[in-house]
Formats: C-alpha cells, sequence, structure tokens
C-alpha cells in the first residue's frame, strides 16, 4: 500500500524540523521536494519555469498549486507519483483545499494528515529567529491558516520534534497495519 504523510499547519508550526526527525527514524520518509518558480529560499523545492507549470497545467499534471510570499508553489501528479513508489514522502501544506486535491488525486494512496499547530505568539518568535526578513507575511500567512480536522494534532510547543516525529511514524505505522488486514 502507498502512504505518505500531510503535515498541515501555519508557517514555523514545526513541518520541516519533524520532518528531519521522522527521516532520521525512517529514512523511507522524505519531504515532497513541490515544484516552485519565484523568489524565496531554493532549499527543499525543485525549483522550475512559469513556462514548465503552463506546460503541465495544460497537460493535467499539476495536483494543487497556490501563491504565497511571491512564490508559486505546486504539487505536480508524475513527482508525487513518483515519489509515493520509492517511500513516504511527506508533504507540507498550509491550505484545506491542498489536502482534499492530494488525498482525491491519489485514491490508491492512505494519506496521514497532521495539523501541526502552536501559539502565534511562539510562531513569531521561530519566524524572527529565522532572520528570513518576512515576518510580517509569515503571520499574515500564520492568521490565514485555519485549522483542520486531521487524523492527528500536535502542539508543537508543547511536544518536543523528536516526540511529535515519533507520534507520527507510530499513527504511519498502523495505517499501514491496518491497511494490511
Amino acid at each position: 500500500m502507498r502512504q505518505g504523510v500531510i503535515l498541515y499547519g501555519p508557517p514555523a508550526a514545526g513541518k520541516d524540523t519533524i520532518t528531519e526527525r521522522l527521516a532520521a527514524i525512517d529514512p523511507a520518509y522524505q519531504l515532497f521536494a513541490r515544484l516552485k518558480t519565484g523568489r524565496g529560499r531554493t532549499s527543499g523545492y525543485r525549483m522550475t519555469t512559469p513556462d514548465h507549470l503552463a506546460a503541465l497545467a495544460a497537460a493535467s499534471g499539476i495536483i494543487w498549486q497556490n501563491q504565497r510570499y511571491g512564490a508559486t508553489y505546486v504539487i505536480d501528479r508524475d513527482g508525487l507519483d513518483q515519489a509515493l513508489t520509492t517511500g513516504i514522502p511527506v508533504l507540507h501544506m498550509g491550505q484545506p483545499d491542498g489536502i482534499h486535491a492530494v488525498t482525491d488525486a491519489t485514491p490508491s494512496a492512505r494519506w496521514l494528515v497532521v495539523y501541526l499547530w502552536c501559539p502565534r505568539d511562539i510562531a513569531a518568535q521561530r519566524i524572527r529567529e529565522r532572520h528570513t526578513g518576512d515576518t510580517s507575511d509569515r503571520l499574515t500567512a500564520w492568521d490565514q491558516t485555519p485549522p483542520v480536522d486531521a487524523d492527528l494534532t500536535i502542539n508543537t510547543a508543547a511536544s518536543n520534534p523528536q516526540e511529535a516525529a515519533y507520534t507520527i511514524h507510530h499513527a504511519t505505522r498502523a495505517l499501514t497495519d491496518a491497511s494490511a488486514d
């Protein structure tokens, strides 16, 4: 059974840190590197061009697309299919509609949806410590990220990253065991 993990939550909720801890527990967990055009960091993304995204859209190759921080981010059908075939992709998301787009587009996969959250003041502190220079934009995104019903909800201000990763890992294994029955 193909499976993946969706880490949903506002900026600075701990998605990157927990993904790193998951990969340390089991290398099958790998960040799904979304396609990206535009400004900002490039690490963790597959940088591309607007023309490439237009071609993907024309070929129905885009599962989910969103714009934020002056960039366009895309979950592509071929990339996600490959990631589901070779391991357990970990997707970072901040829009509820994106969760539905991914799960609807991959009916043969089992997804564990994890809502990562922390109080806004903790998020603001984490964002400032990153020194990215876009604290206001990220706090606006934090404000625009609604809670969701998820398989797991983890307050990352009250749980250390290792504990959170193990909780997610055990829940992912439970999904595997349930699908084998």
